[in-house]
């Protein structure tokens, strides 16, 4: 699944807590770094599993993309822990997760 949002933060700053996150926040199946740059990490878990985060440019704020099949729920928790952008900034509103949309009506 891939998720979005939109941060205040600057793209290096959301590097560096995602491979202190992804390390220490989530136990028992713990991500490492596996590569990297200024603005994408790939971290690698148990078993092998990848999770991708790309930090890309945005209107305003910057906007953080993540990616994978095990560690949605991680996900969802570090993103909870970055600054959302002020309404006075007139940034628009993060980004809603493929597994956050609202339920389909059954027919």
């Amino acid at each position: 699944m891939t998720h979005e949002v939109v941060t205040t933060l600057a793209p290096e700053e959301i590097v560096r807590r995602a491979k202190a996150f992804f390390a220490t926040h989530v136990p028992a199946t713990g991500a490492f770094v596996e590569t990297e740059t200024a603005r994408h990490v790939v971290l690698r878990g148990q078993g092998g599993e990848e999770l991708a985060i790309a930090v890309l440019g945005a209107e305003r704020g910057t906007r953080v993309r993540a990616s994978s099949l095990f560690f949605d729920q991680a996900i969802g928790r570090f993103f909870s822990t970055l600054p959302a952008p002020g309404p006075d900034s007139r940034s628009p509103a993060p980004l809603r997760g493929e597994t956050e949309a609202a339920p389909r009506e059954r027919t």
